[in-house]
C-alpha cells in the first residue's frame, strides 16, 4: 500500500486522544489571551506610576546627583518597582496556571526565588541597556532612533555571549550527557555537524516545567546545545537524535545571528515610532515628561511593550521560518522522519497541534505540529528507506 502523509499525519494527531487535545486548545487558547492582558497590565502599571508621581518624587530626591546616575536609578526604580505591582499577575500567569495544566512541578518557594534572581537581572541589565538609550537621546538628536540598533545589537550580542556563563546556571544544573548510548549518538552527530561534542549539555529543565524540550543559546565559544532531562527522560533514543538533529540545524544554519539582525533593525523601527508618538500617549496618561526625560521612562516602556504585542506576527513569521529550516536540516542529516513526528507530538500537549490559518499567523513561534509532522510525512514519503523492514 501506498504510504499516505496526509492519514499518517492525522493518526500522530489523533494518537493522543480527544482529551489532551481539548486541554491542548484550552491551554493555548488561554496563553494566547494573556498576551493581549499583559499590555492591559502594562497600561495600568503606567497609569499608577504617572498619576502617583513616583519617579518625579524619586527625580527630586536624586536631583543633585549626576545625570547617568539619575537616569539608571529612574529606569532601575520602575523596573523594579513594576516587577513588584506585577507580581499577582505574574503569579498567576506564569505558576498557578502552568501548575493547573500541568505544565510545572515547580514549588511555589523555588518559582519566586528564582523570579527574584530574573528580577534583579533584568533591572541591572535593562537600566543600563535605556541608560544607554537615554544617552542617545542627549548626543544624537533628533536622529538618535537610527543609533538604537547599534545598541540592540550590542546588547543583544553581550547577552548571548554571557548567558550560558553567567546567567543561565543561575537557573538551571548544565552537564554533559552521560555516558552511554544516547551520549556516542549525539557525539557523531555533532562530530558530522562540525561542532565539539563538549558544547552538548543536558539540564535539569524539570524543575521548572514539563515540557519537551530542547534549545540552542550562546555565540562564539559560548554557544551550546541543551537538551531538558524531560526530553531524555521521556524520549526513545531516535527521538533524541531527531531532535539533536534540529538543534543542531539553528547552530549550523546561523540562526542566532538571524536573531541579532532582526531584533536590532526591529529595534530601529520601535525606537522610532516611540519618538513620534510619545507626546500623544505621555498626554493620554497625563504626563507632563518628553522623550529624553527619564521621569517619562514608565511611559516609553508601555509604547515599548505595546509595539513588541502588534509585532509579534512579524517576529513568529521569522521564528516559524528557521523552524521550519532546522526541522529540514534534521530530516536530511539525520533522516529520522517518524522518531521527529513523534516528538513534536509531545510538545502538542502545550500547544494546539491545530490552530487555525489566522492563530498560527498571529500566535504561534513554532509551525503548528500538525504542520510540522506533515513536512516529516512528506519527507518520509519522498525518502523512503533503502531497505524496509521486511512483512510480519
Amino acid at each position: 500500500m501506498r504510504f499516505d502523509p496526509a492519514a499518517a499525519t492525522k493518526a500522530y494527531i489523533d494518537a493522543l486522544g480527544p482529551e489532551a487535545l481539548e486541554k491542548a486548545t484550552s491551554y493555548t487558547v488561554g496563553s494566547e489571551w494573556q498576551s493581549f492582558w499583559g499590555v492591559v497590565v502594562a497600561a495600568i502599571v503606567t497609569m499608577l506610576f504617572v498619576r502617583l508621581r513616583i519617579l518625579d518624587r524619586l527625580d527630586t530626591r536624586l536631583a543633585r546627583r549626576g545625570w547617568a546616575l539619575r537616569t539608571f536609578l529612574l529606569c532601575a526604580a520602575f523596573m523594579l518597582l513594576s516587577a513588584i505591582i506585577t507580581l499577582p499577575w505574574d503569579l498567576y500567569s506564569g505558576w498557578w496556571r502552568e501548575t493547573a495544566y500541568g505544565r510545572t512541578s515547580q514549588p511555589l518557594g523555588d518559582w519566586l526565588g528564582q523570579g527574584a534572581i530574573g528580577i534583579a537581572l533584568s533591572t541591572l541589565f535593562g537600566a543600563l541597556f535605556f541608560m544607554g538609550i537615554y544617552t542617545l537621546i542627549r548626543r544624537a538628536g533628533k536622529r538618535w532612533w537610527i543609533w538604537s540598533g547599534g545598541l540592540a545589537a550590542f546588547a543583544i550580542s553581550a547577552m548571548l555571549l554571557l548567558s550560558p556563563i553567567v546567567v543561565e546556571p543561575l537557573f538551571n544544573d548544565y552537564k554533559p550527557v552521560p555516558a552511554g548510548a544516547v551520549r556516542d549518538a549525539l557525539v557523531v552527530q555533532a562530530r558530522e555537524a562540525g561542532i565539539d561534542p563538549g558544547r552538548i549539555y543536558m539540564f535539569d529543565g524539570s524543575r521548572q516545567s514539563n515540557n519537551f524540550t530542547a534549545n540552542v543559546s550562546g555565540i562564539g565559544h559560548s554557544a551550546r546545545i541543551a537538551i531538558s532531562d524531560v526530553a531524555l527522560k521521556g524520549a526513545s533514543l531516535d527521538e533524541v537524535k531527531a531532535v539533536t538533529g534540529h538543534e543542531i540545524g539553528h547552530y549550523v544554519l546561523g540562526h542566532v545571528w538571524i536573531i541579532v539582525i532582526v531584533f536590532s533593525s526591529l529595534a530601529v523601527l520601535l525606537f522610532f515610532l516611540a519618538d513620534r508618538l510619545f507626546p500623544r500617549i505621555a498626554r493620554a496618561f497625563s504626563s507632563d515628561a518628553v522623550i529624553g526625560d527619564p521621569r517619562g521612562f514608565p511611559v516609553l516602556m508601555f509604547l515599548l511593550s505595546l509595539f513588541a504585542f502588534f509585532a509579534q506576527p512579524v517576529l513568529n513569521t521569522l521564528s516559524r521560518t528557521d523552524e521550519s529550516a532546522a526541522d529540514a536540516y534534521s530530516l536530511k542529516t539525520v533522516n529520522l522522519p517518524d522518531a521527529l513526528a513523534s516528538a513534536l507530538v509531545k510538545t502538542a500537549e502545550y500547544r494546539n497541534p491545530r490552530p487555525n490559518a489566522v492563530e498560527e499567523f498571529l500566535f504561534y513561534s513554532h509551525p503548528s505540529v500538525e504542520r510540522r509532522v506533515r513536512a516529516a510525512m512528506e519527507w518520509k514519503a519522498a525518502h523512503p528507506p533503502a531497505n524496509p523492514p521486511a512483512p510480519q
